[in-house]
């Protein structure tokens, strides 16, 4: 959520910087602005009023001291005056803040000055590409039909069970996934990660804070008895282990790292886009998540950058780094690349991995904080989440990439994992 500071002193600015979102916010800010004067004149007021309760409060005593008895009625009236004056200025301080929060929520995250204009994925930027895709042969398979072929992964049984978008893995493809899940992990933890096995579902407060209710609420599994969500990723359980919370400067950079499966709905997805692994309703993701000091998150985004590089350039696939365009880009995001990993079957690109920075946007809506040493003043922290990595789009470029007359191989680094270097 943006600060009012932030609104406040760069009014313009930030309508200007949202135009890059494609969201039109003039007329959003402007009532933010108008209601946060209202807001502020109030707090004057209430506060005026308060001093003079007090001020009236203590004299009492003194005038009954004296034998001014009249006087000291006359003030104790008073105050019960004041006292009602204060009530009915603290009502409409609040309702007016529930007024500013309903408008501030609907705001998204200013985007970073580097951020490109553009209204879709056809206007994201390639900043890096690694890796050289496979020449397959006329009768290579995509992902589905190699998955059927050597029995590893049944969408129609998942179908049967549950429901298209939640594939049953079996024999080598569930070994497979608990490979590169457990690879994955151990990689974040070499790179200073600390893994947490965090809850699948959330509450409201959760979900809120890191931005994915309200703007989401329709693509997450909604559980009505309880009240609770199921999580899109563990980015919200995860970031979430600090709302409500004061750091130190020296607890930076807090580095953490989870596995959980995700649920999304994602409703109204439908064609060659979802065949197969492409999109599911439920899968699997090892996720990154810092938190970090305001002067040094585009650091440790860099950083984060690298690490997801070079998990992609160990498992041998191509690949390629995208910086999301404006209108390409999340709520929540003040800058996001993405990873694509290239399907040679399919020939096309899938997308594994989204690496953001959310500066204090998300701290703001969580109430995260740090103090400087010997600072008694508290300040927003920046926060930040990678995928490292999305299993089903990295499993179906395996499978496509590495098809051979003798059967699917692996990348070296799963051996170990697996147990196993060939699906035949």
């Amino acid at each position: 959520m943006l600060t009012l500071a932030i609104i406040r002193e760069k009014t313009e600015e930030v309508i200007q910087r949202l135009k890059i979102k494609n969201f039109n916010a003039e007329e959003i800010i402007n009532q933010v602005v108008e209601l946060d004067k209202k807001r502020r004149s109030l707090q004057h007021l209430q506060d005026s009023k308060q001093s003079e309760l007090n001020t009236l409060s203590r004299s009492i005593g003194s005038l009954f001291q004296e034998g001014r008895k009249e006087e000291a009625e006359a003030s104790r009236r008073k105050t019960t005056d004041i006292k009602e004056e204060i009530k009915k200025i603290g009502q409409q301080f609040e309702a007016l803040e529930s007024d500013l929060n309903s408008l501030l929520i609907q705001l998204p995250n200013l985007p970073h000055q580097s951020v490109p204009s553009g209204n879709s994925a056809e206007d994201n930027v390639v900043v890096r590409e690694g890796g050289t895709p496979p020449k397959l042969t006329e009768k290579a398979l995509p992902h589905w039909e190699l998955a059927k072929k050597y029995d590893i992964i049944d969408f129609e049984l998942g179908n049967k069970i549950t429901g298209a978008g939640f594939p049953l893995y079996k024999g080598k493809g569930a070994k497979l996934q608990r490979a590169l899940i457990n690879f994955f992990l151990d990689e974040n933890q070499k790179a200073g990660y600390t893994e947490f096995m965090p809850p699948l579902m959330v509450n409201q407060d959760s979900g809120f804070g890191t931005g994915q209710l309200p703007d989401k609420d329709g693509q997450m599994y909604y559980v009505g008895a309880d009240n609770y969500y199921l999580i899109p990723t563990a980015e919200v359980p995860v970031t979430n282990i600090y709302r409500d919370v004061i750091l130190d400067a020296a607890d930076f950079p807090i580095r953490n790292t989870a596995y959980t499966p995700c649920f999304r709905r994602e409703a109204g997805s439908y064609g060659k886009d979802v065949r197969g692994l492409n999109r599911l309703h439920q899968f699997d993701k090892v996720e990154i998540v810092q938190i970090q000091h305001p002067d040094r998150s585009y650091e440790s985004l860099e950083e984060m950058l690298s690490h997801v590089e070079s998990l992609v350039r160990k498992l041998e696939l191509p690949y390629r780094i995208i910086k999301l365009c404006g209108g390409d880009m999340s709520f929540t995001s003040a800058l996001t690349y993405d990873f694509e990993v290239y399907a040679a079957a399919q020939k096309r690109w899938l997308e594994v991995s989204s690496v953001s920075n959310f500066e204090s946007f998300q701290a703001n809506r969580l109430k995260l904080r740090f103090k400087e040493e010997g600072e008694k003043k508290t300040t927003l922290a920046h926060t930040l989440n990678g995928s490292s990595l999305a299993l089903p789009r990295i499993v179906a470029a395996l499978l496509e990439n590495n098809q051979t007359d003798r059967g699917i191989t692996l990348p070296s680094v799963l051996h170990f994992y697996t147990g196993f270097n060939l699906i035949v």
